[in-house]
């Protein structure tokens, strides 16, 4: 797989779920937190389904397998949430 060079700097070591924000912790220990309300299936899912985190592609994405949603990383911090 291709990767941008910026993917590559910015991975995820650690996600979760914490009190309706989905936290992130950074290769460079930086944290990332978003509501989850600017997403429309994380917003609609349950508690358990949110805190189902994978994190895929290198620590580039994140993957909710319960609800079928992708995000990566890139977008997150551009602000782009999906739908």
């Amino acid at each position: 797989m291709k990767y941008m060079v910026a993917e590559l700097m910015f991975t995820v070591k650690e996600a979760s779920y914490e009190n309706g924000m989905i936290c992130l912790t950074m290769s460079d220990q930086k944290e990332i937190r978003f509501p989850v309300e600017v997403n429309k299936k994380l917003k609609n899912a349950d508690e358990l389904q949110r805190k189902n985190i994978e994190i895929i592609c290198g620590g580039t994405g994140l993957h909710w397998p319960d609800i079928d949603e992708d995000l990566s990383v890139i977008g997150i911090m551009e602000g782009r949430f999906g739908y």
